[in-house]
Order: structure tokens, then C-alpha cells, then sequence
């Protein structure tokens, strides 16, 4: 044996890593690679909020390789074209990785596999970054669940997921294969630096992630009933770095199933369904191609979405609409890269059923400032908000910001955080009774059609 290659993608943790455990019992010398691919045809460009997190992950990862004798490697391109150049550099006969579950990462994965295992080279794939996948989950008739509670009771029937591996204390030595600075890779907003509220928000990487997940079950897990009321400190906060794979869904799932107080463990259920919906999306990637451009229900193709004006657009963009909850929460995103869930769903309601805007605006300017924006999360959830996707919220439910505002935030301590009260606020961009009744009469129009 002459060494191995461990391949990382949204993976970027040594706790719960499969794929490193298989690099490490494969023997020899080990080349721990990370690939930027924005060259691959179908890949989805990073947005600018994701670039930034994957930099400070890759610095993290890189620094806990190196404190176990190892490093990580960096090289940028087509996927399959750089495991074939580093294969030759290393002479490493054993390739691992896990798993991706979107259909053009599924295909590139594919070719890289039989490619190698051709070469006689051994090239193997583990499940990491899901509790369930997405092929072990289907309904009595072998398809896809289509809605999220029978989802949840069948996922629950399954046998318990495996418990998360243990962290190395030590790593083989590296190759010598050399690979790209990161700077070199320019993921950092310079002109302008956009990023002092991310870094005022977040500590990207896999120590952050784990602190998190304590701090969460021992001081906000009690109060996760109040998780709606986007002033508390009532969430866990985990999604990016579930996203970034700092910290795996075992992990998570273990820990709150372990030892819990009384007051704790009363919560969990309701938690554990949310990494629950998690799964129900990238189920629903899986099975849907092109998530982020096509409705999953064909017939709201024929929805006669407005060609909104691009000062309009601007005004829910920037969080000037003049509704508070709006504005506060794209205010929010701007700033940290992140927002409320109860407020993510008002914002883009408003988006799509007052201002009649399709979906996928929505979904792209989120891609682009979200930091846990991944590929099945964000489009699915902009989908069920649309309606048009799995499980999705009937489009004659709209949610009223003013109502959302007094019901979650009615002493606007949310709102005072992202909106000045002594700021001159803009008038209403629309009428809410209005552009309710207007988006009720073009559904009536897409079901006629």
C-alpha cells in the first residue's frame, strides 16, 4: 500500500468523518484534499456569504490537521481532472469519500469511482452528512414521501442511526503533494469588506460547531417552545455548520438523545423534528433535479408571476419595504448572513404572495447571503413557502407581517435590534389586503389553466 486519499467537500470536520477513519485504517501516507470545483459543468457558483464561511472553515480544518501531524491540501478545478492529477502525484492506491446526494455531484462522484476502481485504485463512499438516505426512506410503494409528518414516522421506524466516530488523536503523515495558498482562491470580500458582521456573528469550523451544540442543549434547549419568537435565544444556531459538515447530523442526533435533565429532554422531540425537515429536503433534492430552477408541481409553471420592478426588488433586498418584521429580518441577513426561521418564512411570503415575485429571486438572493445556504434547504424551503414544492403551504396562506410582528415580537425587541426607532422609516411599498387578494385571484388563474 502506498497511501490514501481523503476527499473533503461539505465534510469539513475530523469528529464523525468517515471517509478520514477509512484514510487512516487504509495505511501509508495521507493526502487529506480539499476541492474548490467551480469548473464542473452543473455546479452551482458558491454565493458571496458561503464563500466567506468556507474560508474560515478551511483555515479551522487546516490548523486541527496540522496539531495531529497532518495538513490539508487545496487545489481548484473540475473535480474529476484534480483526483486524477493528485492520484498520480501521491501514487495513492485508495480514494474516500463521503457522499453528496445532488444529482450533478452524484454523476461526477460516479465517474470518479469507476474511473478508479479501472485503474485497480480502491475508491469507496460513506454515508456522513445524513441521518437516512434518500433511498432507504420510501413509502410502501418504493417512492418518495411527498409529505413530512408520514416522512418522519416512517424515518423514526428505521433502525437507529450508527453512532458518530471519534475523533483521531493522531493522523498518518502527509504526502507530499503540494496544493494551492487559499488566499489565492480570493473567497474574501475585499472591495468592499462586506463580511465585519459575519465575523462578529459566527465562529466558522468544527471547535465552533461543538460549542455550540453544548451551549444550545445546556442553556436553550428548555426554552425551545419559544423557538417562533425570533428575539430569544431559543435555536440552536447549528444550521451552517450542519451545512459546512462541521459538526455531523450523528452527532447532533446522539447528543439529544443522551444525557438530558428532565426540563431538557422535554424539548428534544420538537428539535429533533426540525433535523428532521433537514433530511425531508435533501430527500426531496434527491428525487428533484434541478430543485432551485423547476417547480416541483409542474402546474405552477403556469403561475403568472409579476415582472417586478428593480426598485422594488431593491426595497425587500435592503429592507426598506416599511413593514418592521421585513425589514428587519432582511436587515439581518445583510449583516450576519443569517435570519430567524419564523422571520425567513415572513420575508419570503412577502416576497412571493404580496409582491407576486417568483420564487427563485428569492431563493437566488438568499444563495448569495446565506451562510448555511445549501442546495436542498434553500430551494426547498422557498418552494414550500411558493407552494409548489413538497409538503408545501397552501398558496392561500399568506403570512401577514404586522400580524407575524405582534404575535412573535410584540414588544419589537427584534425589531428595535435591526431597525433604529429614531430612523425615518419609508411608507408601505404595498397595500397587505390588496396584494393578498391579487395573489388568491392568480392562483384561482394558474388552477384554471
Amino acid at each position: 500500500m502506498t497511501g490514501a486519499i481523503v476527499w473533503l467537500r461539505d465534510d469539513l470536520r475530523l469528529a464523525d468523518n468517515p471517509a478520514l477513519r477509512a484514510g487512516i485504517d487504509h495505511g501509508g501516507d495521507l493526502t487529506v484534499v480539499h476541492v474548490l470545483d467551480d469548473q464542473s459543468e452543473g455546479i452551482r457558483p458558491l454565493g458571496g456569504a458561503a464563500k466567506w464561511w468556507l474560508h474560515q472553515s478551511l483555515t479551522s480544518l487546516d490548523a486541527d490537521l496540522r496539531q495531529r501531524g497532518s495538513r490539508l491540501v487545496l487545489r481548484r478545478g473540475a473535480a474529476p481532472d484534480v483526483i486524477d492529477q493528485l492520484v498520480a502525484d501521491t501514487g495513492a492506491d485508495g480514494v474516500y469519500w463521503n457522499r453528496r446526494y445532488g444529482p450533478v455531484e452524484r454523476e461526477i462522484d460516479a465517474g470518479i469511482k469507476a474511473a478508479l476502481t479501472d485503474r485497480g485504485i480502491a475508491a469507496h463512499s460513506f454515508a456522513a452528512s445524513l441521518l437516512w438516505e434518500p433511498w432507504t426512506v420510501l413509502n410502501g410503494s418504493g417512492e418518495a414521501y411527498k409529505v413530512f409528518t408520514p416522512f418522519w414516522r416512517a424515518a423514526q421506524a428505521m433502525p437507529e442511526p450508527r453512532h458518530p466516530l471519534p475523533k483521531p488523536r493522531t493522523l498518518p503523515d502527509p504526502s507530499s503533494a503540494t496544493g494551492d495558498d487559499l488566499a489565492d482562491w480570493a473567497l474574501l470580500p475585499t472591495s468592499p469588506d462586506w463580511a465585519g458582521g459575519l465575523r462578529d456573528a459566527w465562529t466558522p469550523g468544527e471547535h465552533g460547531a461543538a460549542k455550540l451544540l453544548e451551549d444550545f442543549v445546556e442553556h436553550a434547549l428548555e426554552d425551545y417552545d419559544q423557538r417562533d419568537e425570533p428575539a430569544m435565544a431559543a435555536t440552536s444556531d447549528l444550521s451552517p455548520h450542519l451545512r459546512w459538515g462541521e459538526i455531523s447530523p450523528y452527532q447532533v442526533w446522539h447528543r439529544l438523545h443522551g444525557k438530558l435533565e428532565p426540563h431538557q429532554r422535554q424539548q428534544a422531540p420538537a428539535f429533533l423534528r426540525q433535523l428532521a425537515w433537514r433530511e425531508f429536503n435533501w430527500h426531496e433534492y434527491f428525487h428533484c433535479e434541478q430543485l432551485a430552477m423547476v417547480n416541483v408541481r409542474r402546474e405552477f409553471d403556469a403561475f403568472p408571476w409579476r415582472d417586478a420592478p428593480e426598485d422594488e426588488l431593491q426595497r425587500w433586498y435592503h429592507g426598506t419595504t416599511g413593514f418592521d418584521l421585513v425589514d428587519a429580518g432582511m436587515r439581518e441577513l445583510w449583516s450576519s448572513g443569517a435570519m430567524h426561521n419564523r422571520v425567513r418564512l415572513a420575508t419570503a411570503s412577502f416576497l412571493v404572495k404580496n409582491m407576486l415575485v417568483d420564487w427563485r429571486i428569492g431563493e437566488q438572493w438568499f444563495w448569495d447571503t446565506l451562510v448555511d445556504a445549501d442546495p436542498a434547504n434553500n430551494a426547498g424551503n422557498w418552494q414550500w413557502v411558493a407552494g409548489s414544492g413538497f409538503d408545501a403551504a397552501p398558496y392561500f396562506r399568506v403570512f401577514n407581517p404586522d400580524r407575524q410582528l405582534e404575535r412573535f415580537d410584540k414588544h419589537r425587541e427584534y425589531v428595535r435590534r435591526w431597525v433604529p426607532a429614531d430612523e425615518e422609516r419609508p411608507e408601505p411599498m404595498l397595500d397587505l389586503r390588496e396584494t393578498r387578494q391579487r395573489a388568491l385571484d392568480a392562483y384561482d388563474r394558474m388552477r384554471r389553466a
